[in-house]
């Protein structure tokens, strides 16, 4: 049996290769360690499985956070801690996914892992900057494609000024000042 039932939605937002699928698999290990449920819904293993066929366009961005969101709200009411290191780059798109869970009375939290582009994009994780930079890519966000980010998030996270340790502390210390750890 689990520490705890309660279920929650911790959506990490910010620009591709800011950390925040490192964070959250950092974080998932540490909850699963105390006994909590926990899934991590990858944004590329989602579109590769949940939104094959979406595109990049605005509203295909908006319906793959949707769907992301819908998922993610279904096993948080099911007493599953669910983080979602998605770059959701427009605010009306993760307020659709904060308002369904509000609905449903589930918690959903917002944290912003702010990592400057300039530093993302030595990181490159993937090599979209590199692409982008030689043109073989456009519409990268935060590039040549917007990123709206969060106003007021529950946590801010600046990655590149500390590990992904203590990344992850911070977001469980915030998980355990809400009751979620």
């Amino acid at each position: 049996m689990s520490v705890t039932e309660t279920g929650a939605t911790i959506w990490l937002t910010g620009l591709p290769s800011a950390g925040k699928t490192t964070i959250a698999y950092e974080l998932a290990g540490r909850l699963r360690t105390e006994g909590h449920k926990v899934e991590v819904l990858d944004g590329d293993e989602i579109r590769e499985f949940l939104s094959a066929g979406l595109g990049f366009s605005r509203e295909d961005r908006h319906t793959n956070v949707a769907r992301i969101g819908f998922v993610a709200e279904l096993l948080a009411a099911n007493g599953v801690k669910v983080l979602v290191p998605v770059i959701a780059p427009f605010a009306d798109s993760r307020e659709a996914v904060r308002k369904r869970h509000a609905t449903e009375s589930t918690t959903y939290l917002e944290v912003h892992v702010a990592t400057p582009v300039e530093v993302c994009s030595v990181r490159d994780v993937k090599g979209l900057y590199a692409k982008q930079a030689a043109g073989e890519i456009s519409g990268l966000t935060g590039v040549d494609d917007p990123y709206e980010a969060p106003e007021s998030p529950d946590l801010r996270i600046e990655s590149h000024q500390q590990t992904v340790q203590e990344s992850a502390a911070a977001l469980h210390a915030l998980l355990t000042e809400r009751g979620l750890a």
